[in-house]
């Protein structure tokens, strides 16, 4: 006599585990798409309001938008300081403004504490904004802390005459800062032998990615990196590759 009970009908294991490993890998590209710009929306944003707090003040209210609408308008102020700067920049290319600028500079030259203060900022704006400039703008290698390990550096301007002479015969020295991870704007500064410096050929911006990551981040090309991106996308809309039952077995 037959079982009257209902059968019950078999789950696909297989086809579980396919579906759970296909939303992992949508979760995880999400994340990878979504995260850095929502980082980057929000320091943006923070930079904004930032610069907004700043300058807003300076102007009188009833040359503000702001006054006569009932909601403020972002990023009011940082286009204000940019046509401030530019302007500024314009006004002393000319003979005129080169005069003013040169007049102040007296008169801070003149006052004491302030005239140290403001040519040693002066000096440093000048050297890393400069168009001319090549501070920084070099990644090299240098043999620190100990003899065999490596750190990655940013070379500065060459040593003056003066710390040169102090020097003991090397060569030509020349000025390189060690930044520290996670936080490349600390670190160490110091003078090392020119020959003593491996120039690597990657861009500062790669090179305090690899600082900040603590080498997670490894300089490459960009196209390799759509490469990997689109191999990614494709794993995530296949799927796990499944592995027969008879493979499972033998190995």
């Amino acid at each position: 006599m037959q079982d009257p009970s209902p059968s019950i009908p078999e789950v696909d294991t297989r086809k579980r585990v396919s579906v759970r490993g296909r939303l992992r890998n949508y979760f995880f590209t999400g994340v990878i798409v979504a995260g850095p710009l929502a980082i980057t929306i929000y320091i943006t944003w923070w930079c904004i309001s930032l610069i907004d707090g700043w300058v807003k003040p300076l102007v009188p209210s009833a040359y503000l938008p702001d006054h006569y609408l009932p909601f403020s308008i972002p990023g009011l102020g940082l286009l204000i300081a940019f046509v401030a700067l530019t302007t500024l920049g314009a006004l002393t290319a000319n003979l005129v403004g080169r005069s003013v600028v040169e007049f102040g500079e007296v008169l801070l030259a003149r006052t004491p504490v302030i005239s140290g203060l403001y040519r040693g900022l002066r000096q440093v704006f000048e050297t890393l904004f400069s168009a001319k400039g090549t501070s920084f703008r070099t990644v090299g290698l240098v043999e620190f802390p100990v003899k065999g390990t490596w750190s990655v550096v940013f070379l500065s301007a060459p040593a003056g005459p003066d710390v040169q002479a102090a020097l003991p015969p090397a060569g030509d020295y020349v000025g390189v800062f060690l930044p520290c991870a996670p936080n490349p704007t600390t670190g160490f500064f110091f003078y090392l032998p020119r020959s003593e410096v491996l120039e690597v050929p990657i861009s500062v911006d790669d090179a305090a990615k690899l600082v900040m990551s603590a080498g997670v981040i490894q300089p490459e090309d960009p196209q390799t990196r759509l490469q990997a991106m689109a191999a990614g996308l494709r794993v995530a809309q296949v799927g796990p590759v499944e592995v027969p039952a008879r493979d499972r077995q033998d190995a």
